[in-house]
């Protein structure tokens, strides 16, 4: 959460990877390095699963030219392996 500048109770999304799950929540606080879900949320996504959180910003127009998102990247201890503000473009 504090890699991602997300706040306790901040409205976030998660998407499972393995199962295709999406679920809208709220981010509470746990252990370092823990990604949790809790009650009816848990049933959708299993243990070991790679999931994508995205919380979401509202930017003024007048913002955007200088907005820069938050992408924080983990590896499989959910330690933060890089933190990037935009995408990295696949080119084939």
């Amino acid at each position: 959460m504090k890699a991602a500048d997300i706040l306790p109770y901040e409205q976030v999304h998660v998407v499972d990877v393995n199962n295709g799950s999406r679920l809208i929540t709220y981010a509470i606080e746990g252990e370092s390095g823990e990604i949790c879900l809790n009650g009816a949320a848990a049933r959708l996504v299993n243990k070991g699963d790679i999931v994508i959180i995205l919380a979401y910003n509202n930017v003024l127009e007048s913002e955007l030219k200088d907005f820069h998102p938050t992408l924080v990247y983990v590896n499989t201890k959910n330690e933060v392996t890089a933190k990037k503000s935009a995408i990295d473009r696949i080119l084939s």
